[in-house]
């Protein structure tokens, strides 16, 4: 009997012991999870699908969760027109990009949650964090904060003899002494609609910060008007006298890369479009300057902006994921190498990298007070700009008529 017992009693364990092991192995599969991020700059795609897998590999080691995180970019004239039809169709991705401008109208609409508590939050610099904070509450984390304005060729401006102007005078100068050198002065690539909405938002915040303060309010009054900005047309009559052909035929990225080969010496785009400058010509001697608007050295100055921020989605069914995914943007350890490779300022105390000269340049304007924060426009009356613009280049609208276009645009858009 005694044998028999003992015989028993490792069978017993063993059984225990291989339905305690068959536990184990099901506990310790991951789960696994699908993360949906849409973000707006598809020329730093390379850079953030590395942080994603990145991120992939994070959690499964720390979580014992397989993500799969599926980034989706649209062309940026078309990002917000997806972007609204996928939020108002209830397929909402669990992050999305959005500008800082719009995080109020976003907010009111439902689409944001609150991240004040996330410890992300803490991280960010003070100033930065007021352009992502609403009625105090923390709701998007800064990505794309830039001084940004007008990017120039040095070497061109060395050859030639000049240096950043001050006012619009120095820059029919700087314009004149290019083309005795034979260089094109300006990169114009208008296909994309928002390429030359740039040249109003830097003549309209230049004019509006360092002469003209009330005319936002006067517009959103609906007692202002556009004719009472009508000198900006004289930059942008200067741009589109002096710039590269075929215009329309083309787009933002096309003419990142001619800029870069030497086809012209300024380019009317942010340091956004660094990463495909640089990657054409690893060493293009680049650099940033602010756009005169008239003589009034005042005026020139250089746009200080948190242009894309990400947002989770409240209703997320991925919430705590794509909460992990927010925080891991400013990671103590990997986000500084990744706002690096997209030349983007420092905006959190975890970054601890070396900016990029051209960076430097414009951070320099905004050292001696001569810059401005992104007015905060309708964003239907920027949409329109820029495709009046392309209306104005191509002659099939004047100056008056761009005038009286977007007052109206401007009055529809107040009223809705």
């Amino acid at each position: 009997m005694k044998m028999k017992k003992f015989a028993l009693l490792p069978l017993t364990c063993l059984a225990l012991i291989l339905t305690g092991c068959g536990s184990q192995a099901t506990s310790s599969s991951p789960k696994e999870e699908e993360l949906n991020i849409m973000m707006s700059f598809p020329q730093y795609m390379d850079q953030w699908d590395a942080y994603c897998r990145q991120f992939e590999a994070k959690i499964l080691k720390e979580n014992n969760i397989k993500v799969k995180v599926k980034l989706e970019m649209p062309t940026s004239d078309q990002y917000e027109s997806v972007l609204k039809v996928r939020l108002q169709d209830n397929d909402a991705p669990d992050l999305f990009c959005l500008h800082s401008n719009n995080i109020a109208e976003y907010y009111k609409a439902g689409y944001l949650a609150d991240l004040t508590s996330q410890p992300l939050s803490a991280k960010i610099y003070e100033n930065v964090k007021q352009m992502v904070t609403y009625e105090n509450k923390v709701l998007a984390v800064p990505i794309e904060s830039q001084a940004w304005g007008v990017l120039y060729n040095k070497d061109m401006f060395t050859a030639a003899g000049v240096t950043a102007p001050a006012k619009l005078s120095d820059l029919v100068t700087i314009v004149s002494k290019l083309e005795a050198k034979n260089y094109t002065p300006f990169m114009l690539a208008f296909h994309d609609s928002w390429v030359p909405q740039l040249m109003t938002a830097l003549t309209l915040g230049g004019l509006v910060s360092g002469k003209l303060t009330n005319w936002v309010d006067t517009m959103n009054a609906g007692t202002g008007s556009y004719n009472d900005v009508k000198e900006i047309f004289d930059p942008i009559d200067l741009i589109m006298g002096h710039g590269t052909a075929r215009a329309m035929e083309e787009g933002a990225e096309a003419g990142s890369a001619d800029f870069a080969n030497g086809k012209a010496a300024m380019y009317v785009n942010g340091t956004w479009s660094a990463g495909t400058i640089l990657k054409t010509k690893s060493d293009f001697n680049l650099g940033v300057l602010a756009l005169p608007i008239n003589e009034d050295e005042n005026c020139t100055r250089i746009n200080l902006s948190v242009s894309t921020t990400l947002a989770v989605h409240p209703n997320s069914t991925h919430k705590d994921l794509a909460l992990k995914f927010a925080n891991y943007v400013l990671d103590d350890t990997d986000s500084s190498a990744l706002f690096k490779a997209c030349s983007f300022n420092p905006l959190a105390s975890c970054h601890n990298y070396e900016a990029a000269a051209y960076v430097t340049e414009g951070m320099d304007y905004v050292k001696k007070g001569k810059s401005y924060k992104d007015l905060v426009l309708p964003s239907a009356v920027t949409d329109q700009q820029g495709k009046l613009l392309q209306e104005y280049y191509s002659k099939t609208v004047t100056k008056d008529e761009f005038i009286t276009k977007m007052d109206a645009t401007y009055k529809d858009a107040i009223t809705k």
